[in-house]
Order: structure tokens, then sequence, then C-alpha cells
């Protein structure tokens, strides 16, 4: 069977910290691959949504809504046009999820979905060394090969 996982590197915003609302993480719509993975939405259905079934870390069941919203398609002063997994902050805090960790979902053909949080691996760096070490950052999803 094939695995297929995808990872996010984790924002401020995701896991709650910078104290606004936001609806779930974002799913752009320009990753094919990521959404193809993901429970298919019908667009032709104002803000058609999913929930998806997760096994964690730990092998708690986690239920997230997948949804597409889609006002924009069906409503004439309609603005949203977005992808977004939603129902994950009490999942972000009962794992102290912070900013810079990453989230990864994976799936085996016919399995459910897995989730895990991944912490970034602590590197003790020297002042001689501060210049030549640079972490770039990036918030967008990733497939994980």
């Amino acid at each position: 069977m094939t695995k297929k996982t995808f990872s996010k590197m984790l924002s401020a915003n995701d896991v709650g910290s910078t104290g606004g609302h936001q609806g779930g993480i974002l799913v752009p719509k320009s990753e094919a691959e990521l959404l193809a993975f993901l429970p298919h939405l019908d667009p032709a259905v104002k803000n058609p949504d999913a929930w998806i079934e997760c096994e964690d870390e730990v092998g708690g069941l986690r239920r997230f809504r997948f949804v597409y919203y889609n006002n924009r398609l069906h409503d004439p002063n309609g603005t949203r046009n977005e992808y977004r997994i939603t129902y994950m902050t009490k999942y972000f805090r009962e794992v102290r999820a912070r900013e810079g960790d990453t989230f990864e979902i994976s799936r085996e053909e016919g399995s459910r979905y897995k989730i895990r949080i991944v912490r970034p691996i602590a590197e003790s760096v020297t002042p001689q060394d501060e210049k030549a070490f640079r972490i770039r950052i990036t918030s967008g999803w990733s497939r994980v090969h």
C-alpha cells in the first residue's frame, strides 16, 4: 500500500498564540495533490464539508472538519474562496503545539488518517556560527517523501 504524508510548519496564528480568531489551517487551492489526498468537496455546493477522522500520536481519535468556504462562487457579495481544516484548536492545545512545530497528516490507502506534531530539533549555535546559521521558515504545506 502507498502511504502519503503532508506537513505544514505551524504559524503563531495556526496554534492560537496571536489571540486572533482563525477559521482553521488554510489548504491552498494550488496544492492539488494535498486536495486529492483529503476528502472530495463539491464546489457546486455552498460551503461543502467533510469530517476527517484521524488517529493521533497516542492512538486517540480526533475529528477535524475539512471545509471549502466558497460563498464567492454562490453569493453576489461573497468574499471567501478557500479550503480549511477546522476544529483543530483543542488538539493543538492538548499536545502543546507551538509556532515552528510541524503538523503532519498521513494515510495509507483504505486506512484512517494519522496525525502528529513534530518538534524542531534544537541545535546549539556558538556566537561565531551565528552569521552562517540560517533557518528558512515556510508556512505552506509540503509533501513528505
